[in-house]
């Protein structure tokens, strides 16, 4: 339940409103250069209070590495880190101690286990990424070594559509605003969508787009471990991820056979296939173009305006969430997504090797 991977595994713990975060990543090779630097890069661009369209709760999300380094060089060993938490507020979260907010994991959490914690979300929070997103920039330096590049960014927000090219994008364009859309005619029209839904105490989701870039072909596994498989489970488990989709997706299924086919290209470094609508993936392997996807966001649930639910009683009420929260997940979601796409691909890399190749 709260371990990722195979050969590359990921293990988060904590929560919101607890005193730490943390991750144990195990599997890592031996030899990798990496410090805290390293991995604090990724963590600063999910961190909360950037801007004006996040929360406003501050943590400036340092990690510790408690082992697995020596001499600036992974041992082999499990890797510790831990995350503090220094601008938690349980108190603001009393009121609702008694009560299910309506779109959270209030009632289910408390039908599964028989007990919640109620200080925002607890588990369930979407404070749990940061331990993902440090796994993710570990993962990241992994297959740096491979030439392979994972970026993500927003490509649509409320009703806005940005236009993207997943084959050019850069790391400095989607990072030159922290709205996280490289595209900068739709990222006005973000800002002001937001500006209007945070006006009507409302929030709104979208779709984060993500390329991983220089993926080889022959990574993954047939039926059940199907890579576009793994890249669906670990992004549908970030939450509010409601939706995923492999190159063309739903809009593929609209067209016909004829016109969907990627062809193949020869290049230098030998048969690859040229194209995205099958997103760089054929029967659960890897194919040698980019492996492209997106990632549907619902809005945040956590809206200023009055809802009707039930209390632990059974008894209707009327509430209304304060606190802290983003008027849309979008732009904390991409290096989230990043980080799932990125351990993904690394304990895939690793299996592949574990396992052997042949062929083109």
């Amino acid at each position: 339940m709260n371990t990722t991977g195979h050969l590359l595994r990921l293990t988060t713990f904590g929560e919101s409103h607890g005193p730490a975060l943390g991750a144990v990543i195990d599997g890592c090779p031996p030899g990798l250069l990496l410090d805290e630097a390293l991995i604090q890069v990724d963590l600063d661009r999910r961190r909360p209070g950037q801007g004006a369209h996040t929360t406003p709760r501050r943590e400036g999300d340092r990690v510790e590495i408690l082992s697995g380094v020596f001499e600036g060089e992974t041992t082999g060993a499990p890797i510790g880190l831990l995350i503090r938490n220094h601008d938690a507020d349980p108190g603001a979260y009393a009121p609702l101690k008694g009560v299910y907010r309506p779109g959270h994991a209030d009632f289910s959490y408390h039908a599964r286990f028989g007990r919640r914690d109620w200080r925002g979300g607890g588990r369930a929070s979407a404070r749990e990424t940061a331990c993902r997103v440090a796994g993710g920039a570990i993962a990241r330096a992994i297959l740096a070594r491979e030439g392979v590049e994972v970026l993500a960014w927003v490509e649509a927000l409320a009703r806005v559509t940005a236009t993207v090219d997943p084959l050019t994008v850069t790391r400095a364009q989607i990072e030159a605003d922290p709205l996280r859309c490289p595209d900068p005619e739709a990222r006005i029209a973000m800002a002001a969508a937001l500006d209007e839904a945070r006006a009507a105490r409302d929030t709104v989701g979208g779709i984060v787009g993500c390329v991983a870039r220089g993926v080889p072909p022959g990574w993954g596994a047939p039926i059940f471990d199907r890579l576009e498989a793994d890249l669906a489970k670990a992004c549908l488990s970030i939450p509010a991820c409601k939706g995923f989709e492999l190159g063309d997706g739903f809009a593929g299924s609209q067209g016909r056979g004829s016109t969907h086919n990627d062809p193949f290209k020869m290049t230098p470094q030998g048969l690859r296939v040229a194209g995205l609508k099958g997103g760089g993936i054929d029967g659960g392997i890897s194919n040698g173009a980019p492996i492209l996807f997106r990632c549907a966001f619902k809005p945040v649930s956590s809206h200023g305006q009055a809802q009707k639910t039930y209390d632990l009683s059974g008894a209707p009420v009327e509430i209304t969430v304060e606190g802290r929260h983003d008027p849309t997940v979008l732009p904390r979601a991409a290096p989230v997504v990043e980080a799932a796409a990125l351990l993904t691909l690394a304990d895939h890399l690793l299996r592949t090797r574990a396992l052997g190749r042949a062929g083109p």
